[in-house]
């Protein structure tokens, strides 16, 4: 499913565009103009044509229309100007102000949420990325059925069942959906299923995972590349990854590591996308630590980062604590800084344990950053005592391989060993789930 070319926006490559982000004059953590610069490349990752693009100060803000009169007024003449076929709000516009706008404007309207999910459903490449896509814009369109019968005929042929006008006809529009979206919440839980016998079979083997997270565009996809020697897509285009890549690399003092790339984090992410991927944003909880990538470059860096951990915080990914999972920024792009902040960086970075300052693109700093992974990754090591059968010899290899042996000792009678090792509590805990499965 391509949601691009299906959705009730009708929005079609190419179309023209315009970009409106109406400034509530809230405060929040971005200026307008960040907020546009964005809102534009949203817009062209999805290949629309952007003939304008502005920022609109809305002191109060209409309940028919979000926009005042004027405004709209103004914005209609600039969509007649441009012959754009397409407004896209950054914010959130409900369905009354969509249908309202769409008569005004004389163009269709649609707002983030929409445009991400537009996004979404373009780059979703297995089947339970586009079961996830389509189970979260089914729950956006479902608010979207408002009683406009020429707004549901542009909805006509949607996803096969949205039909013609009448208040029958969205009650059964209504119950479609809502029948679709049971389909697919079953099938994603067949799919969660799927995924948590991996994981944990992943938690029962040997080898740690490192989940790679960060503000669509940051730079993960390239940094994964680098590390892992793959070429997993890396562009230019904000969510260039959707669906979340595993490979395995190896680290010092470790043979063998599991690297995940996951999806891209973005300000205001549509609550229907967070609640969709949850169960593959959830790799990131079962990580033994995570890499924050960072594009230190970016105006917004500290705002882009705030919006990451803000998401996080959402899986239950918690920031300190003996439960937290560990964590370690990388301050991305560094090849596009000047050489007196680029130094003003690496020496902050240098001062702070939990900071690497690199470029994926060039590779500075990416010896730094493998040797602060490995670091992290046996770091809070404590010596153990473990009791092992004098026939576990596969037990006694694990151990030697994934920790440090100070202490051998064989029992009287020679059926048991005891043997104290320095290992990390992760560790430690699969090695007993290593047991629990073999009992």
């Amino acid at each position: 499913m391509t949601i691009a070319r299906t959705d009730d926006a009708g929005i079609a490559r190419g179309a023209r565009a315009l970009v409106v982000v109406p400034d509530l004059g809230a405060g929040g953590r971005r200026s307008g103009e960040a907020r546009l610069e964005e809102a534009v490349g949203l817009s062209a990752a999805i290949s629309l044509d952007i003939v304008g693009a502005e920022v609109v100060r809305v002191r109060s803000p209409r309940p028919a229309t979000l926009f005042g009169t004027g405004q709209v007024e103004v914005l209609a003449a600039t969509v007649a100007g441009h012959e754009a076929e397409l407004v896209v709000v950054d914010g959130n516009v409900s369905p009354i102000q969509q249908r309202n706008l769409e008569k005004a404007l004389g163009a269709k309207v649609i707002d983030r949420t929409g445009l991400i999910l537009e996004i979404f459903g373009e780059r979703a490449a297995t089947r339970e990325g586009t079961l996830q896509v389509e189970l979260a814009h089914l729950d956006y369109q479902a608010s979207r059925l408002v009683r406009s019968w020429t707004h549901l005929e542009r909805q006509r042929g949607g996803f096969g069942f949205l039909g013609g006008p009448g208040e029958t006809q969205i009650e059964t529009d209504r119950r479609l959906i809502r029948d679709r979206m049971a389909k697919l919440r079953r099938e994603l839980e067949g799919v969660k299923r799927t995924r948590t016998l991996h994981r944990s079979r992943r938690q029962r083997a040997p080898w740690p995972v490192v989940a790679l997270v960060g503000y669509t565009n940051a730079g993960k996809s390239t940094l994964f590349n680098r590390l892992t020697g793959s070429d997993v897509m890396a562009e230019d285009l904000l969510f260039a990854t959707l669906d979340p890549t595993l490979r395995a690399i190896r680290l010092p003092g470790h043979d063998k590591v599991m690297l995940s790339d996951t999806v891209g984090f973005v300000s205001d992410l549509p609550t229907q996308l967070v609640a969709a991927f949850r169960a593959t944003l959830e790799e990131v909880l079962s990580a033994d630590l995570i890499i924050h990538v960072r594009d230190i470059s970016h105006a917004d860096s500290d705002a882009q980062a705030a919006d990451v951990e803000e998401v996080l915080g959402t899986l239950g990914v918690r920031s300190g604590g003996p439960d937290a999972v560990p964590m370690i920024e990388a301050w991305n792009k560094l090849d596009r800084v000047d050489e007196d902040r680029r130094a003003a960086l690496v020496a902050e970075a240098d001062r702070r344990d939990d900071v690497v300052a690199q470029s994926a693109l060039t590779g500075e700093g990416l010896e730094r950053l493998i040797t602060a992974v490995a670091d992290r990754l046996t770091a809070a090591a404590r010596v153990h005592r473990i009791q092992l059968s004098s026939s576990d010899g596969e037990g006694l290899a694990w151990l030697r391989a994934h920790g440090t042996v100070v202490r051998e000792e064989a029992s009287e009678d020679g059926t048991t060993r005891s043997v104290d090792v320095r290992l990390s509590d992760v560790d430690r805990r699969r090695f007993e789930a290593r047991l629990a499965v073999r009992t």
